[in-house]
Parts: C-alpha cells; structure tokens; sequence
C-alpha cells in the first residue's frame, strides 16, 4: 500500500456525492490539474448511463447527412488544398526546409481533424445511412493508412473496457516493473528526466504504427496483434474469425494507397512524396497518439480492475482539456469533448459541446477536465507517468496509480509491449 501524504477534499454538491468531506490518498506521483479529483471518488458516486443520458438534450443524438458531409468536405478541402499549393509552389530545396516543416505541422493537424471524421463513422455518428457511412470512414481511414475496419473493432473494445487495467485497450498502463516500463524507470533513473521526456515524446508521437502492427500499449488481454493480419502469431480474440475478412480488407486497402504513393514517387521522387504526403502524415501520426495519451492519462487519475470499474465509471475518468482554439476546430473538438464521446460515442460531434455542457452542469463533481495548458500536460504525462501500482484510498477502493517516476524498478519479465 502507498504510505503518501493523505490531504482533504470537500465535495459540496450532496446531490451529486453526500455532502461530506473526503480524505484522498496523495499520488505517488504527485498531482495533476485536477487535484486528485477522481481520486476521492467512489463507486457508489457514479450514476447509470441512463441517469446521464437523461441530460443530454435529445437533438444531441440526432445525425445529419448533409452536415456530416459538409464537415467532410470542409476537412478535406483544407488537407488537399494545402497539400496542392506547397507542391506547386514551394521549391524542394533544403533552403525552403523550414517551410516544408511548418507545412508539415499546419497540414498534419488539419489531417488528424479528416482522421477524425473516419473515426466518426466508425462510431455510427457519422450517418443514419450505414453504406454511406462505411464508404466514407472506409476512403478517410485508407487514405490515413489505417485499415479501417480493423480499428474500428478494436477501437469500440477500447470504448467498452475504457480505464479497466486488464481489459481494455491501447493505452492500458504497465504494473511497475512490467516490460517496457521497468526500460523507461532504468532510462530515467541512468540519463535523467530530460533523456527520458524526450524519448517518450518520441514513442507517443510514432507509436500509432507500433500499435497497428504489434498492440503496442494494447491491454494484457489481447496480446500479441496486427490490424492487417489477424491469423498466425496474431490469432486473437480482439478480432475474431467473423472480423477476419473485415479486417483483411482494410489492410489491402491500405497496401493500395502505399502503392499508389509509390507510383506517385515513380513519376515525381520520393522527396516529392516524402515532403507533400509524409510530413502531414507523420504529424497526423503524432497528435493521435499525443491526443489519446492525454484522454486517458494523467499522474492522479486512476485505472480500475474487477468490481470497482464500470462502463459509466471509466468513461468519466476520461479527461477533456483545453487545446488551442484552432486546433479544436479544425480537430472536431475530439480533445475537449471527449468525456462524452466515451458516455456515448454516437453522438456527433457538432453536436459535443452542448452535450458536454449539460454533462458538466449536472455532474460537476465527476466531470474530469484539467485546465493545465496542453503542451505542460504533455511534459508532466510522459516524464511522470511511467507506471502504475496498486494502492487502497481511504475509502477502501483499491486503484491503480501512477507510481513515483524518480524509483528504479525490479524487472518482473521481458516484455517489451
């Protein structure tokens, strides 16, 4: 059990808790914006998700094609339309690099915001006509190279098991000398936070293709995966034999756009290919994982195992926050509404600050947003949030918390995921 200081909490709303004071048990690594917020939360606190869907105003449900196109085409105009200008008109020379950098950031961000209307589909937010919707998260996620129906499996066990210790999935913490993690405590323990922040920024910001190909953060539950594969080594219940043929046929989908750049490249060069598609994809690459890390992460927010975790009670442990305006919006407010995307995933998301705000209104004792500026959030998560240990709060529910990120740790195995 952690031996860190305990401190005093008082949660007012008696009609969201009881009124009383509650003593919380201090993270072994420290606390985040929140303030240990969930930490002092029961589960007895938490309503249904017929309670909270009760609050959402009932338009909040409803989808339209036509909007849902338009948001569509919006994106994608952005993303081609500055794709077509720097290939007509910024020279491929290593005096314009800075140019193809700031390209690469501006268009990659705008990327992840078309990313984000595949993922929509995904959800069934995107439509009420199904083919249409399939057709076009189907065309949206190939071009992003991601097989679409593969994620759009694994990505709904991510919903349904979301801040359950050993069973959900991507971005599922390690137990304090589990693999990967007792490799980031000795890195950080030999080169010092510096070292060990940067190369963690780099992990998170590449680790999207880790985990297509491998499950890389996958929950223990699923093992060894591949979102192209899903027979041989890769045979898994995250996608099974009904999945199969699914999920073939978004890795072949994939392969085509891979050869279809690669024809592209034949005509033009690769740094043509490299500089126009790759950098915004590469971004692309590094806000979904950066995004989904601070979702689902933080130093005093916990992860939950057997009778202490619920459905509602995971999805409110997922944590909006406060990104730059223009990102937002060009991002489909999918990192500062994303505690109800994961109460209901089916709601639009023109339609998820309004559904937001109700939530917030009424559960304002359990709604999670931390108002620490991104880039500061970021630093914090991936220098301090290396691993996990199980401990008892002073109201008896045991959780697992982020362990103190300064000890070294005792290899307990070889995993490397």
């Amino acid at each position: 059990m952690c031996q860190a200081r305990v401190r005093t909490v008082t949660r007012p709303d008696a009609q969201a808790l009881d009124g009383k004071e509650r003593t919380i048990l201090a993270t072994p690594a420290g606390f985040s914006g929140l303030q240990g917020k969930a930490l002092g939360l029961r589960k007895e606190d938490y309503p249904t998700k017929g309670e909270v869907m009760a609050v959402i105003p009932k338009h909040c449900l409803e989808r339209s094609t036509p909007r849902s196109l338009l948001y569509l085409v919006f994106s994608t105009c952005i993303l081609f339309g500055l794709g077509f200008l720097a290939n007509q008109f910024v020279p491929l020379t290593l005096a314009f690099a800075p140019v193809w950098l700031a390209y690469a950031a501006a268009n990659g961000t705008v990327a992840f915001g078309f990313w984000v209307v595949g993922h929509e589909c995904g959800h069934g937010a995107f439509s009420d006509n199904k083919v249409l919707q399939d057709a076009v998260g189907f065309a949206v996620h190939s071009f992003c190279l991601t097989p679409y129906f593969s994620w759009q499996r694994s990505h709904a066990v991510h919903h349904s098991k979301v801040n359950h210790m050993y069973e959900g999935e991507s971005h599922v913490p390690k137990e304090t000398g589990d693999g990967y993690a007792h490799y980031m405590r000795e890195l950080r323990f030999n080169c010092g936070k510096l070292v060990h922040g940067l190369w963690s920024m780099w992990v998170v910001s590449t680790g999207w293709v880790l985990y297509l190909m491998f499950g890389a953060s996958g929950g223990p539950a699923y093992g060894l995966t591949n979102h192209f594969w899903p027979k041989g080594v890769f045979k898994t219940k995250l996608f099974p034999k009904k999945w199969h043929a699914k999920v073939i046929a978004s890795g072949a989908a994939v392969i085509g756009v891979v050869a279809a750049l690669a024809y592209w490249a034949k005509c033009t060069s690769f740094a043509t290919v490299a500089a126009v598609y790759g950098g915004p994809w590469a971004i692309m690459n590094a806000w979904l994982g950066i995004v989904t890390l601070l979702h689902h992460t933080d130093v005093d927010v916990p992860h939950l195992e057997g009778e202490e975790w619920n459905y509602i009670r995971g999805a409110f442990l997922t944590i909006d926050r406060p990104y730059y305006k223009i990102v937002d919006w060009v991002q489909h407010h999918i990192g500062s509404t994303h505690v109800l995307h994961h109460i209901n995933p089916r709601v639009p998301h023109y339609h998820a600050q309004e559904a937001t705000e109700a939530i917030k209104k009424a559960f304002p004792d359990l709604y999670l947003h931390d108002p620490t500026p991104v880039h500061v959030a970021l630093w914090r998560v991936v220098t301090n949030c290396i691993s996990v240990k199980k401990v008892t709060n002073p109201t008896g529910s045991r959780q697992w918390v982020y362990d103190d990120p300064t000890l070294p740790s005792v290899k307990k195995n070889n995993r490397v995921f």
